[in-house]
């Protein structure tokens, strides 16, 4: 059973998140910034992952704060499901497109948090979202779910497109890493048998 619960308070946001990692893409979102929502469901619907996202925020003062404890709270969760990691893929990657919006998602489920996030946004807004925020919800999620993470949009013009095909790559590169392997015989993938 690879689940989890995890929940975050703090002055700033209230976070309850529920995760299936052999799930079967199902989401229940509410977080108060729409566009995340939106976002989060392609996370669960490409990754299979049963998800449920609660958050209440300091949105009156913007969305910064929502953003990224929902990314810290998902990693959070994503590494508690995740246990010792024994018989996973470990490793993970996607390309996804969305009309002329290419991206390329490579996951490693190392135990050591690194995000190289390469993306140029065509503008600085998608709605009243704020494009800065989708690196700091990646930069929470890698600091807590302990994975080494590569990010890079290949090509875009819509600001819109490029996000959505990042989340999408995303869970799908989600989806393989965390996978059991049945070949792997529940053993740690890592030759120094830790990861």
């Amino acid at each position: 059973m690879r689940q989890a619960q995890v929940s975050r308070d703090t002055l700033e946001t209230r976070i309850t998140v529920r995760i299936d990692l052999d799930g079967s893409g199902k989401a229940s979102l509410a977080t108060g910034v729409p566009f995340l929502d939106h976002m989060l469901d392609q996370i669960a619907r490409h990754g299979l992952i049963d998800l449920e996202v609660q958050a209440n925020g300091d949105t009156h003062i913007d969305d910064h704060h929502t953003v990224e404890d929902v990314g810290i709270t998902l990693g959070q969760a994503f590494a508690k499901a995740l246990g010792d990691r024994k018989g996973i893929r470990r490793y993970g990657h996607a390309y996804v497109p969305l009309d002329e919006a290419l991206s390329r998602v490579v996951v490693d489920f190392s135990g050591r948090p690194g995000l190289h996030y390469h993306v140029q946004y065509a503008r600085a807004r998608i709605g009243q979202f704020d494009v800065d925020l989708a690196r700091e919800f990646f930069q929470g999620f890698v600091n807590h779910a302990g994975l080494t993470l590569h990010i890079d949009n290949l090509r875009g013009d819509n600001a819109h497109h490029q996000c959505e095909t990042i989340f999408k790559a995303f869970g799908r590169a989600l989806r393989m890493a965390a996978e059991c392997d049945e070949r792997a015989g529940g053993v740690i993938p890592s030759t120094k048998g830790a990861l």
